[in-house]
């Protein structure tokens, strides 16, 4: 992905820009309106177009950016979209639970707290809205040529739902870097954070186990409402010429390191699933070498038969997914870009104001080198073959010089292609 978290990172999935040069760089970015999004770039008005659940780059409720049909589930006044004071933007998810029967409290910050959400059975729950009405839009649009966006908000906090108990508890794993604290060659910003989620979310190895059990069942629900969708495109007899895509705008700490949600350049948060099944696959494969988000749009784009277009910056990879064995090695880029207020928020600890304002940009080699250098903080090296939980940070090492200063000049280079002023600490 291009950076973790919601707002960005589905900026790049979208519009096939970096973060940098849409101005989405944190969850309270908006993507500007010259910015064309996927159905635009198309260019095909014969799509029937449809964008289904989270959306996170600006108003929620109505269709928008070149689709035809829109489904909302976050209400108004949390994802502020400019609702006045004491109104609310009510979902199409929270409609449906009105229509259930639920009565609304508009004495909070939506209608239908996340909280009250996650205690809400199986058939009552996002996912399953979700799931439903995904598989409607193909049983209505079957004859037609379409795009269909499901952009489900789970597994996500509070980290509860319907399958809390589906994972057995004895079977939940701690992540093995789970009690290990940070030395003072990390970033000061981890390392404030390490000690105040320890403290906020999962201070001992029970409660995490209790999360990772609920998350994990999360992830189940998402699992099989994805399942009945694709088996929904099998019963209409459209799976052999539906080009299929599953992916996430971030990944999920889950206590490695001490951590929880995202924020952080390490594997758990910024390697995501990049899955694509396209017409007449019939087996599996895999791609070695690292792939970014920045390039979905024009692969896309390509396979669809679309011309290509001049606003992604990416480029198509259709020919690398038609024949991996010629995959070739190269960099791909991550970035983060500040703003971190979640120790401001605790008052457990103090804070290191500079810290918290750091921006980096992280480069990742196809032979397993992570380097990631930052304007304001500590910078990290990292040899995923031989230290895949990334518990060693190599930088000081001299050993490591000429591996620091080859990937320094690739971010560097990239910087400069992609028009990204950021200064780096030399």
């Amino acid at each position: 992905m291009t950076q973790p978290i919601c707002t960005p990172s589905r900026s790049s999935l979208l519009s096939g820009t970096w973060p940098h040069q849409n101005g989405c760089l944190d969850n309270a970015g908006l993507l500007p309106e010259r910015l064309e999004c996927f159905p635009q770039l198309l260019g095909d008005s014969d799509y029937r177009t449809g964008y289904y659940g989270k959306w996170h780059l600006g108003h929620e409720f109505q269709p928008q950016r070149g689709f035809d049909e829109w489904l909302s589930i976050i209400d108004g006044k949390w994802m502020k979209t400019g609702v006045t004071q004491g109104s609310f933007a009510m979902s199409d998810y929270a409609k449906f639970l009105v229509a259930q029967g639920m009565e609304p409290k508009y004495d909070q910050k939506e209608p239908f707290s996340k909280h009250f959400i996650s205690r809400l059975p199986l058939e009552l729950s996002r996912v399953k809205f979700l799931e439903t009405k995904a598989a409607d839009f193909l049983q209505r649009h079957q004859h037609d040529r379409f795009v269909l966006f499901v952009a489900f908000y789970e597994p996500h906090p509070p980290y509860n739902g319907p399958l809390n108990n589906e994972h057995p508890l004895a079977h939940v794993d701690l992540a093995p870097t789970f009690g290990k604290i940070f030395g003072d060659d990390m970033p000061d910003r981890y390392r404030q954070r390490q000690v105040v989620q320890a403290k906020t979310i999962a201070g001992n190895a029970e409660a995490y186990r209790k999360i990772k059990q609920h998350y994990l069942g999360l992830v189940t629900e998402v699992d099989r409402s994805i399942g009945t969708v694709l088996t929904k495109l099998d019963q209409l007899g459209l799976a052999e010429n539906t080009v299929v895509v599953h992916t996430s705008d971030h990944g999920e700490m889950m206590g490695a390191h001490g951590l929880f949600e995202k924020s952080v350049m390490y594997e758990e948060a910024l390697h995501v699933p990049y899955l694509l099944r396209l017409p007449g696959q019939n087996r599996a494969q895999r791609i070695a070498s690292p792939v970014s988000h920045i390039d979905l749009v024009p692969t896309l784009l390509d396979l669809l038969g679309a011309p290509a277009h001049e606003q992604p910056v990416g480029r198509s990879r259709a020919a690398l997914l038609q024949n991996p064995a010629e995959q070739t090695a190269e960099t791909i880029f991550a970035q983060w870009n500040g703003r971190d207020n979640v120790f401001r928020k605790s008052g457990l600890t103090p804070t290191n104001e500079t810290a918290l304002r750091e921006s980096t940009r992280a480069a990742i080699s196809a032979d397993g080198w992570k380097l990631c250098l930052r304007d304001l903080d500590k910078k990290e090296l990292y040899n995923m073959r031989d230290d895949p939980r990334e518990e060693h940070n190599l930088y000081s090492d001299p050993r490591h010089s000429d591996v620091v200063a080859r990937f320094t000049r690739e971010i560097h280079e990239w910087q400069e292609r992609t028009n990204d002023s950021l200064a780096l600490q030399a």
